[in-house]
């Protein structure tokens, strides 16, 4: 039996996320206070108290998210077993803290300076994604192809579950895709209120801001392997969990590909933390018969 622990990213937000976590421990008290300090706001404010429109900037976000994770899976002590971690996009940072890969400091850091490079290419390159449902891969891959090559961006960017692919690009390009998705048989193709092209060629100038920072973090060998967004397999080496974290910004996330990856390799269980519910709903389109919680 293998427990799996699974982190969301992106788009799980909510307003008063933490807040029971924050009034309940003081574990959990101390590291949001700790955040607070390091990022030189009171992200604690928006998480709690804030808005959706506050929520949805990528500089809060990402972090907020990240911070829910970790403090969550922190104050679970020595009931937080994992034999194996995945994140979806930016919840690689929190599997990455959780297999002690990197200390919950350094890995604020990160997340913060991802977050801002990625704010700082979307408004360099105005983009957005959409979701693609109910239409074969090789279909969708095929459609982005074609649109490619006639001068837009657009690809395949976020493999979620089977019948769901996201695709990332600049707003023309999304905009002929997703007529092209609907006239190839597609469900829906709906584009998403994102601030841009996550895991696209768009975020090329943010994956260069990132590469320095993480080359400039101390990455240990982690407590269990990391099933990571770019090789849906399980990496325990430092340097490569490294590279694959670069490499994540532009390439696209292979989620039901890592889902199915931790099945075969003894998952038994799947155990998601942080906000929402959303991978434990992508599981369970991958493998119904699959047991899943939230921690």
């Amino acid at each position: 039996m293998k427990n799996a622990y699974i982190f969301p990213g992106q788009g799980s937000q909510f307003s008063g996320m933490g807040k029971d976590l924050y009034e309940s421990s003081p574990l959990a008290k101390e590291l949001f206070e700790k955040a607070n300090s390091i990022l030189g706001f009171r992200i604690t404010d928006i998480m709690f108290s804030g808005t959706d429109e506050e929520l949805k900037q990528t500089k809060v976000t990402q972090p907020a998210i990240f911070l829910h994770s970790v403090i969550l899976a922190a104050t679970k002590g020595a009931d937080f077993k994992p034999d194996m971690v995945a994140g979806h996009s930016l919840g690689e940072f929190s599997a990455l803290v959780a297999n002690k890969t990197l200390s919950f400091e350094d890995a604020l850091k990160l997340v913060y300076a991802r977050a801002l490079a990625m704010q700082k290419a979307c408004e360099k390159n105005p983009s957005t994604m959409a979701a693609v449902l109910n239409l074969d891969d090789s279909k969708v891959e095929e459609i982005c192809k074609e649109i490619s090559a006639s001068g837009h961006v657009v690809v395949a960017a976020n493999y979620n579950c089977p019948g769901q692919l996201v695709i990332s690009g600049s707003i023309d390009g999304i905009n002929i895709a997703c007529e092209k998705m609907k006239a190839a048989g597609a469900k829906r193709a709906l584009v998403l209120p994102v601030g841009g092209a996550f895991h696209s060629p768009l975020m090329e100038p943010a994956r260069v801001e990132l590469e320095a920072a993480i080359n400039s973090t101390k990455f240990n060998t982690p407590i269990c392997p990391v099933y990571q967004n770019v090789t849906a397999s399980a990496v325990s080496d430092p340097e490569q969990i490294k590279k694959n974290l670069v490499a994540q910004l532009t390439a696209p996330v292979k989620w039901t590909q890592t889902v199915k990856q931790m099945i075969e390799d003894g998952a038994t269980s799947f155990t998601e933390v942080g906000p929402g519910k959303v991978l434990q709903g992508l599981v369970k389109k991958v493998n119904a018969g699959m047991e899943t919680v939230s921690a």
